[in-house]
């Protein structure tokens, strides 16, 4: 069975630099096969990946009516395209949710990747779930599971008191989660251990700023193209032997 790390907090605090990184992380070190998840219609993860999106869910779903093989069911159809919407890249595989058109599509965009994620989970060692920001696709529940919430913020006052609510919501909707970490990003400045301990969140850790960190993000260039050595990936990794410590 699959582990699902997914990625929450509100925005501008690199949810997606971050999940991308993990995605780095498990095919470096050879962990076993992964799915990156791209369920922010803003669609920005492929380009943290250092590939093209090809296709999304939202475009399968557009017209999907006047589709529909007769003999088969507009559910099973649907299944069979976002299967085939999957794109297989070199160490990992990919799936955007996309940006559906008109009227009450999310729901129904979320219903679909619910329904995907339990073959995903037999399917893949790890699914790495990069979710948009704020707290609306928890309130729909696109993220009914996880094996691993990591909760990203800054170490402003309003970005850790962010993280307190996700983890609010996310208590308030009985989500299986079976564990959340905060992870302070762009750490610029000291936090207090009582701040900590007011998000409900135990804390993973934080990331450094690292100037070649950002300097690939303004040249829309991928995580895979920063070097191992940089202050980013470094602290990264030792994050990562964290998680994998203690899950």
């Amino acid at each position: 069975m699959g582990k699902i790390i997914a990625m929450a907090g509100k925005g501008g605090t690199g949810k997606t630099t971050i999940a991308a990184a993990m995605v780095r992380l498990i095919k470096e070190r050879k962990m076993g096969s992964v799915i990156a998840i791209d369920a922010d219609p803003n669609s920005n993860l492929a380009q943290s990946l250092g590939v093209e999106n090809r296709s999304n869910i939202g475009e399968i779903l557009d017209g999907i009516g006047e589709k529909v093989p007769q003999g088969m069911t507009k559910d099973r159809f649907i299944q069979l395209k976002v299967q085939a919407a999957i794109q297989e890249e070199y160490g990992f595989d990919l799936l955007s949710m996309g940006k559906p058109e008109g009227p009450g599509c999310y729901c129904y965009v979320n219903n679909i990747l619910r329904s995907v994620m339990a073959g995903l989970v037999k399917d893949y060692d790890y699914i790495i779930i990069d979710n948009e920001a704020g707290l609306e696709h928890l309130s729909r529940r696109t993220s009914r599971l996880a094996d691993i919430l990591i909760v990203v913020s800054d170490s402003s006052v309003v970005g850790l008191r962010s993280a307190k609510k996700v983890i609010e919501l996310v208590n308030e909707l009985k989500f299986e989660v079976k564990k959340s970490y905060l992870l302070v990003n762009r750490f610029n400045k000291d936090i207090r251990e009582e701040q900590v301990k007011e998000t409900g969140l135990d804390y993973l850790g934080n990331l450094p700023a690292d100037p070649g960190l950002e300097k690939i993000s303004l040249e829309g260039k991928s995580v895979f193209e920063l070097r191992p050595d940089t202050v980013f990936l470094k602290a990264f990794n030792l994050l990562g032997d964290r998680i994998w410590k203690h899950n």
